[in-house]
Formats: structure tokens, C-alpha cells, sequence
């Protein structure tokens, strides 16, 4: 729980540095409720780009918080815990997207979920999210795509776009994967009738379970949407505290194995007051290729997504 003097402490700091809290949903209640914004990775960066402050603090996994300082390259970046990261960020290997393009050539494109390092954005054509990565993919001129580095989310577009050759990458998110169908089935017992709705990045087998599948801020829409008096969630539990903000005559229910990112929980309310009283966690930009390549895939993705 958020003490008055945290919180009055931070309103403070924030003002003394010029500064905004972005929070992504995944991050505890509590760095939520301190936050001036909450939302998914891609669009807190996009919103950071277009607010006064001069400092941007980001409750968040470290390829979040570069994406904000590649489209924000003027303004502080800050990170309340520097170790926090995505192992799915670095689930892929520059020789698999080598190959990709000399077997398919100029007939290939490669999409790349932001869920990423800059490194990897910079290998790639074009950028997508779990919410844009379908329409996205059906866009693009050519008849094949390596999608990366997400196995699932891949395979969610491919079924969706079935024109294109998509090909697969083997990364996934740890958090996810392990969400198993029989957790899924216990729950759809236990609360008959409940829809359930899913990130793209589950597993198949869980994924076949689901009413609905899109990403964090669609799953929250969606539950809005329905307002059932139960409902399943399949994605990771510190979404929780936005969808009861959001719909609170609704019960919601997640595996009993807790889907929770123990990078995201890293994120205390406490290290956020720190990082704002210290200025630490600052984030830098990438070499120049690499942040150059990664932001034009970034503007591809704008472009394609309008």
C-alpha cells in the first residue's frame, strides 16, 4: 500500500524534475497508482513523444524504455529498476534473419513485435504489436514474413493472414508459454458460461481455450465491453488492478499457477520514488546504426498501422 508521504514525495519530485510516470500494465498496483499514465508498452512510448515534460520516468521492462528514448531522443529517460527485462526481447539470432533473406529475398519482410531490443528492431522491416500485428502483416507487399521474435504471436497472425507464408521464430514468453490448457479448462469449470479472454502470446493449446485473444489493452476493452459477473483472464496478473478499476461488478479469474512477471514485480513503489529523487536508471540511446535502423521500423510501423 501507497503511504501519504510516498505518494505526496513523488508528486514532489515529479515537479521538482519535470517529469511524467509511465506504468505498463503489468507492473504492481501500487507503481500503478503512482503513475500519471498506465498502459501497453508501444503506447505509452507513442503518448511520451507527444507530452511537455522533459523527463520520463518508465515503469517497465528495459525494451520499453528504449523505445520510449528511440522516439523521445531529446528528453530524460529513467527507469526504476535498470535490471528489469524481457527474456523474449532476445530470442532471436541475427543468422536466422540472414538466411530468411537470402533464401526469400526481396519477397520477404521482416516483422518484428516491439516486445524487442533496438538490436533486433534494427535487423527487422518493420515493427508490430499484439494489437496491430495482424492488419500490419496483411499490409505488407511481400508474400512472405519472418515474424520475431514471438513463436505464438506468429502463429496467431499466420492463422489470421493465411495469404501470407509466415514464417516462425522460436522465442516466447516464458509467462505465457506456461499457462497450460489444463489450468484453463479447470477454470471454464469452475466458472461456466465466463468468457475468456487471452494474449496472442499464450500457447496454442491455450490459446484454442480462449473467446477472445488480443492484446493487454483489448483484453481490458473487451472485459469493459461485456461486463460479465465472471470472467477468465489469460495474461499476466498485474493486469488485474485496471481491469477491477474498469469493470468492478466483475469477478476475474487467472490460472491458479499466477501468471506474474518477476521483472515487472521488481518495480516497487519505493524504487520509483528513488530513481526520481536520484535521477538514476537514466536510459541512453543505442549506437547510431542501431537506433536508426530500429526507428525506421518503428515509422513503418505507423505508416502501415494509420
Amino acid at each position: 500500500m501507497v503511504t501519504d508521504e510516498l505518494r505526496a514525495e513523488v508528486a514532489r519530485l515529479k515537479k521538482e524534475r519535470d517529469a511524467v510516470v509511465l506504468a505498463h500494465y503489468y507492473v504492481t498496483p501500487e507503481v500503478q497508482e503512482l503513475a500519471d499514465h498506465v498502459g501497453d508498452s508501444f503506447a505509452l512510448s507513442r503518448l511520451a513523444a507527444t507530452l511537455p515534460a522533459s523527463t520520463l520516468v518508465f515503469a517497465g521492462v528495459s525494451f520499453m524504455a528504449e523505445s520510449a528514448k528511440l522516439l523521445s531522443p531529446d528528453k530524460v529517460v529513467l527507469m526504476p529498476e535498470p535490471t528489469a527485462d524481457c527474456p523474449m526481447a532476445h530470442m532471436v539470432r541475427r543468422e536466422t534473419i540472414d538466411r530468411a533473406r537470402e533464401q526469400y529475398g526481396d519477397d520477404l519482410a521482416v516483422a518484428c513485435y516491439v516486445n524487442s531490443t533496438a538490436e533486433v528492431k534494427s535487423w527487422s522491416d518493420v515493427c508490430v504489436t499484439s494489437s496491430n500485428a495482424v492488419r500490419i502483416v496483411r499490409a505488407l507487399p511481400q508474400s512472405n514474413v519472418l515474424f520475431i521474435p514471438d513463436r505464438h504471436l506468429g502463429r496467431f497472425v499466420a492463422e489470421q493472414v493465411p495469404e501470407k507464408n509466415v514464417i516462425l521464430n522460436d522465442g516466447f514468453c516464458p509467462i505465457h508459454q506456461a499457462i497450460s490448457a489444463a489450468e484453463v479448462e479447470a477454470l471454464k469449470a469452475a466458472h461456466p458460461g465466463a468468457p475468456v479472454l487471452a494474449h496472442p502470446e499464450c500457447g496454442p493449446e491455450a490459446l484454442a481455450l480462449a473467446d477472445f485473444a488480443g492484446s493487454t489493452s483489448q483484453i481490458i476493452d473487451r472485459a469493459a465491453e461485456l461486463a460479465p459477473a465472471d470472467c477468465i483472464i489469460l495474461t499476466v496478473d498485474g493486469v488485474r488492478a485496471e481491469l477491477e478499476r474498469r469493470c468492478p461488478s466483475t469477478r476475474f479469474h487467472f490460472p491458479s499457477t499466477r501468471p506474474a512477471c518477476p521483472d515487472m514485480e521488481r518495480i516497487t513503489a519505493e524504487r520509483l520514488a528513488a530513481c526520481l529523487r536520484d535521477g538514476a536508471g537514466e536510459v541512453g540511446l543505442p549506437p547510431e546504426d542501431v537506433a536508426r535502423g530500429a526507428r525506421a521500423a518503428l515509422d513503418r510501423m505507423l505508416e502501415l498501422g494509420r
